[in-house]
């Protein structure tokens, strides 16, 4: 019987410490910010700005977001939405922050950080395509966003900027066609090589692939005995490239391997003419 109160005892003295743990808990949980809502998420967005200026990008990106749920219509959201975008930056989380800054320049069109978000939108974009060269989604899109911000703001002190990058934005475009004529090449279907190879040379006359491209669409129609159009791109590596004499003896042995392949072609030829005539002798 004893033992049996004692446990009932230890029973009740563990429920009540239980009770007033749980008590406390709630006391503190019940503790809510007296002031307005407004006045609340000010002092939330300030700390959470201080957090960011120190660094602190992480804890920083979570306050934000909680305020940009819970604080619609109190004044901070538009300095909330770019801060958050700005803090996905700095973490290096591309997708998101190109996410962030686009949907912060549909909102806040007029905000004086919506040409900083349009710019940076961009240039999100173009670490992703970084990050992946295979996938050229990525660099069509960049490209895109900085053809947008070229648009919105052709005044803009970052236009120089953007205009590197998307000149090394079309170099990658260039790059991965380029790779892809001569992979074609070494298949042996001079055909596809060449198709790539005049569209390349078309559309990416910047790129420092002009001289190579040139070479091997050449010998592309080298392959397809298609002479004239080889002679034609010899040409215009001459034209193009006078002043370099290592291109010009290039050039040099290019018109040696036309000369020789027209040649072949022509012996060829005539004795197959002279197969033929003598097959008809024969059969006379």
């Amino acid at each position: 019987m004893g033992n049996e109160q004692i446990s009932i005892g230890n029973g009740r003295l563990s429920l009540l410490l239980t009770l007033l743990i749980v008590v406390q808990i709630a006391s503190c949980s019940s503790k809510t910010y007296t002031g307005s809502l407004t006045d609340k998420c000010v002092a939330e967005h300030k700390a959470a700005e201080d957090k960011f200026k120190a660094g602190k990008y992480w804890k920083a990106k979570e306050d934000l977001d909680e305020i940009m749920k819970n604080c619609t219509g109190t004044g901070v959201i538009e300095e909330t939405h770019f801060l958050l975008a700005e803090s996905h930056f700095r973490l290096k989380e591309w997708l998101e922050a190109r996410a962030e800054y686009g949907s912060f320049a549909n909102f806040f069109p007029s905000s004086p950080y919506a040409e900083t978000a349009t710019y940076r939108r961009a240039v999100s974009a173009y670490n992703l395509s970084y990050k992946d060269s295979r996938d050229q989604s990525n660099t069509t899109f960049a490209i895109r966003d900085f053809q947008r911000f070229e648009s919105e703001y052709p005044n803009s002190a970052l236009l120089d900027s953007a205009n590197m990058y998307l000149d090394s934005l079309r170099n990658r475009v260039a790059e991965n066609d380029f790779q892809i004529a001569r992979l074609y090449s070494r298949m042996g279907e001079p055909g596809a090589t060449a198709i790539y190879l005049k569209t390349f040379l078309d559309e990416f006359p910047k790129s420092p692939r002009q001289r190579e491209a040139i070479v091997l669409l050449i010998n592309s129609y080298i392959q397809m005995k298609e002479f004239a159009s080889a002679k034609f791109y010899l040409e215009r590596l001459r034209n193009t490239y006078s002043a370099d004499e290592r291109m010009l003896a290039s050039a040099k042995r290019l018109e040696e391997q036309i000369a020789n392949a027209e040649n072949s072609l022509e012996r060829r030829l005539e004795r197959e003419r002279k197969r033929k005539l003598k097959q008809k002798d024969d059969n006379s």
